[in-house]
């Protein structure tokens, strides 16, 4: 129990809660919304008074709505966007199911950003591996449009996205926009056949053994279902990276926020404040976290 203890006051010497507020949500305004999907939603959100969120990639906000609850959700939007910031929400409960029903202009409750996110500034000068499955490339999204903006601070970008079924992509517009890019790789594959795709089917692991990978040089950021990360990284275990070099995006169960509920508890990790980006290495004896 005191090595619990220990470790989460470690976490929150580094916790910073921005201008979303740590425990009052602040009323903001949503400004547009874009179905992706017949289960995702993009919203674009503005805090009250000029504020802005101050946030790291990867890391969340609790958005609520006003008598129903609150909900722990990935922004996907770049640390560099000041003015709104934006977020993909899939209808899964009542609090998301609402906010599929809002339109441009409603007001929602907004906590944070929360968490650890990833560390870009500590990739500099590196090769980029971004691995996204399925509602994964959200938290993504944010890494690959800040290292094209700053795009002499990183080495090759090679992301590999792989989703169920052709009705399922994400953010349909910008991947082609990425994939016309001579400067990074998007590689995407589908789980499943269709009429309507002639691009590559399989699992996303079979898009990582014919990458030339330095892996002395090269980071690696993995999000998605839980059932994916155990396959691909013993793909990249193959391919020789360190496990401080793989990062991965533990998404677990988040509920309050702040470490106080439990929910997302793994062993003696909350995901919520020592979370949700991980080292692999820091992994090591949470069996419960992939």
């Amino acid at each position: 129990m005191t090595e619990t203890m220990n470790k989460k006051s470690a976490a929150r010497e580094n916790f910073k809660c921005g201008a979303g507020g740590l425990y009052d949500p602040l009323q903001s305004e949503i400004v547009s919304m874009q179905k992706l999907t017949n289960s995702e939603m993009f919203f674009e959100i503005r805090l009250p008074d000029g504020l802005s969120l101050e946030h790291q990639n990867g890391q969340f906000v609790e958005v609520s709505i006003f008598g129903i609850g609150e909900a722990p959700i990935s922004i996907c939007s770049p640390f560099t966007q000041k003015n709104t910031f934006e977020l993909v929400v899939r209808a899964t409960g009542s609090v998301t199911d609402h906010l599929h029903t809002l339109k441009p202009g409603a007001k929602v409750g907004i906590r944070g950003p929360m968490g650890r996110g990833f560390d870009m500034n500590s990739w500099k000068g590196k090769d980029l591996l971004i691995i996204g499955g399925g509602i994964g490339l959200v938290p993504l999204r944010s890494i690959i449009k800040t290292a094209i903006a700053h795009r002499d601070d990183y080495g090759t970008i090679t992301t590999l996205y792989g989703t169920r079924n052709s009705s399922e992509i994400l953010f349909k517009d910008e991947i082609n926009e990425w994939q016309n890019r001579d400067d990074m790789t998007f590689d995407i594959t589908l789980d499943q056949e269709s009429e309507d795709w002639n691009g590559k089917v399989g699992l996303i692991t079979t898009l990582i053994p014919p990458l030339n990978i330095d892996s002395k040089n090269t980071i690696a950021i993995i999000t998605g279902p839980p059932i994916m990360y155990k396959f691909v990284i013993n793909e990249l275990k193959k391919k020789e990276l360190t496990e401080d070099n793989i990062i991965v995006s533990l998404e677990r169960m988040m509920k309050c926020g702040i470490g106080k509920c439990g929910h997302c508890a793994i062993n003696q990790s909350y995901c919520c404040i020592e979370g949700p980006v991980y080292k692999l290495s820091e992994c090591k004896g949470l069996t419960e976290a992939l």
